[in-house]
């Protein structure tokens, strides 16, 4: 079936739905049952070229594969190796879903969706920071962690957690939603499953005259709307997924990054075709 096209009111709609979920989160909700093992200890990275990674991103990822030493295992795919996994674990339907995943970001966003489904693990972004805290309770149990985010469309800035997790805290300039970094789940969590099955909607049907919106298409969009049309009750969702409030005591993004300058950045190539700035030929 084809995606149909949000409205104005499906967005409205979301954002009231995660708002909900975001400001009543206690870190008590009960724990998914049937992962007694809790959650893999693997940190899984992304960037599309390894064997040219920008020295300021391999210090940032150089903080997570630090875990090593108190257990943790840490992972960093290229592209090759993505669409490897992807072929050799999910199959040419997905494969070819990944090879319409014009820019690096938009690759990164999908891969995760796979490799977590078929692996479980913490996939975290090349670009954040470990703050080098303890994080073993994140792998404690089988619910999903994710963070939530809120952006003002009158400012045109993102509103800080300490703001707008707070109870009552509101503004209609305020649009509630949930990030895809980082995510923390057990192998075939439910959410997971429909988040990949709808990114992996979304790209069979974009035509190639018009490139599909990274945002909404495999991005926290696709995220946030895969929960809101989870068929479950309210009571249940609370037991499969957690809201990582607190996420910026864990890890912070780095935004003083060498490629965030040229078309690598997403937010300047989004339905564009990536050009080759810092990307030549091995």
């Amino acid at each position: 079936m084809e995606p149909k096209e949000d409205t104005p009111e499906d967005h409205k709609r979301r954002s009231r739905f995660v708002k909900r979920l975001v400001q009543s989160s206690t870190g008590k909700e009960t724990p998914l049952v049937g992962h007694p093992n809790g959650i893999p200890k693997t940190i899984v990275q992304f960037w599309d070229n390894s064997y040219q990674l920008p020295t300021d991103v391999e210090d940032c990822i150089g903080t997570w594969k630090a875990l090593e030493v108190r257990g943790y295992k840490h992972l960093l795919f290229n592209q090759e190796e993505a669409k490897l996994f992807i072929s050799n674990k999910l199959g040419e339907r997905h494969s070819r879903a990944f090879d319409k995943c014009y820019h690096p970001a938009m690759q990164s966003d999908y891969f995760r969706l796979c490799y977590i489904y078929i692996n479980g693990g913490f996939y975290v972004d090349a670009d954040d920071v470990y703050r080098e805290i303890e994080i073993d309770h994140l792998f404690m149990d089988g619910r999903l962690k994710i963070q939530p985010l809120c952006y003002d469309i009158a400012t045109g800035l993102m509103v800080k957690p300490s703001i707008f997790t707070t109870l009552g805290a509101h503004s209609p300039k305020w649009i509630f939603y949930f990030n895809n970094n980082p995510i923390i789940a057990p192998a075939r969590h439910p959410i997971i499953d429909k988040a990949l099955t709808q990114a992996t909607l979304f790209l069979e049907y974009s035509s190639g005259e018009v490139l599909p919106e990274i945002q909404s298409t495999t991005g926290p969009g696709n995220l946030t709307k895969s929960i809101f049309e989870l068929d479950i009750n309210y009571v249940q969702l609370k037991s499969i997924l957690h809201v990582l409030s607190d996420w910026e005591n864990i890890a912070t993004t780095k935004w003083d990054l060498s490629y965030r300058h040229d078309s690598r950045n997403w937010r300047l190539s989004n339905q564009k075709q990536l050009k080759n700035e810092g990307r030549e030929s091995e």
